[in-house]
């Protein structure tokens, strides 16, 4: 991609190192290395916060007054990562802040957090190991960086383009809770639970496709260089469901797919990108 670092974007959240250290404070029951432990383990399967429920409070605070912390030492290709990542932020925010004027919209920012392994969201604790996700509670993205070494080495899916199409997928899902879309789908899903898995592709689906409309943009203004789209493509291949469940050596089994399968995500990737508008995102309308 073609690209010039420019700094940190002012959505960007950097709380990596700060983490669920032996620094936190507890006020509430008083709770052992074990029970703090099988607590946070019950809100990461169940994605409750468990603590909360018990009264305990303030479990990943920062340190006080009287205490010193050392930041992580990073170095510039570190700082090139995130300025990469802020540029494609600010770039895929742009896009959509133009397109919700033009329909008379305002467009409010989500903010991404970059965390290492663990962090508290506003939908419960975020795990690095579950990948990128976006918290429509607190209108955040949580990414670990890590992720993208994984995208790399284990999923085949490397370059920039790849990186980026993470990002716009999650704005993406920004982009439906703020048109309404997530809590439509959430309420079907309640409301018919034998759908739930059906629903969870389709909002999934249209995501990518959303990515799709972002990198459409990019093509127009010539930000995308020579196997960009195919890094993009490939990325979305990646997390199949299909693929993952094979991975996992176990079978193939549809339905349970919450994201759909490679070629799905390919195929509505590319329509995006080929359309370029958002009519063309209609999922739950369509035969996917």
């Amino acid at each position: 991609m073609r690209w010039k670092p420019g700094g940190r974007s002012e959505d960007v959240e950097d709380v990596r190192g700060e983490g669920m250290g032996s620094g936190f404070r507890v006020r509430g029951p008083h709770l052992g290395i074990g029970g703090f432990l099988v607590l946070l383990l019950l809100s990461l399967v169940f994605k409750r916060d468990f603590f909360s429920l018990l009264g305990v409070t303030d479990v990943a605070s920062p340190p006080s007054a009287t205490t010193t912390t050392q930041p992580m030492e990073r170095g510039p290709e570190d700082e090139r990562q995130v300025q990469f990542i802020s540029f494609v932020l600010d770039d895929v925010q742009k896009t959509w802040s133009q397109a919700f004027s033009q329909a008379n919209q305002s467009y409010p920012h989500a903010k991404l957090v970059l965390f290492s392994d663990v962090t508290r969201s506003g939908c419960g604790f975020a795990e690095g190991a579950s990948g990128p996700f976006y918290c429509p509670e607190d209108h955040k993205v949580y990414i670990d960086l890590s992720f993208y070494e994984e995208l790399k080495t284990r999923f085949g899916a490397p370059g920039e383009f790849a990186q980026a199409y993470v990002i716009a997928h999650e704005v993406g899902h920004h982009v439906q809770n703020l048109l309404g879309i997530d809590a439509k789908m959430r309420q079907l899903q309640a409301s018919e639970p034998s759908r739930a898995n059906d629903l969870s592709v389709r909002l999934e689906l249209q995501a990518d496709c959303l990515a799709g409309v972002w990198g459409y943009s990019t093509e127009q203004r010539n930000i995308l260089e020579q196997g960009d789209v195919e890094s993009g493509l490939a990325a979305a291949a990646a997390v199949g469901d299909d693929r993952l469940q094979r991975q996992a050596g176990g079978g193939v089994n549809p339905e349970r797919w919450t994201h759909g399968s490679s070629e799905q995500r390919v195929a509505w990737f590319r329509r995006g990108l080929s359309a370029g508008r958002v009519d063309a995102c209609d999922t739950f309308s369509s035969r996917y």
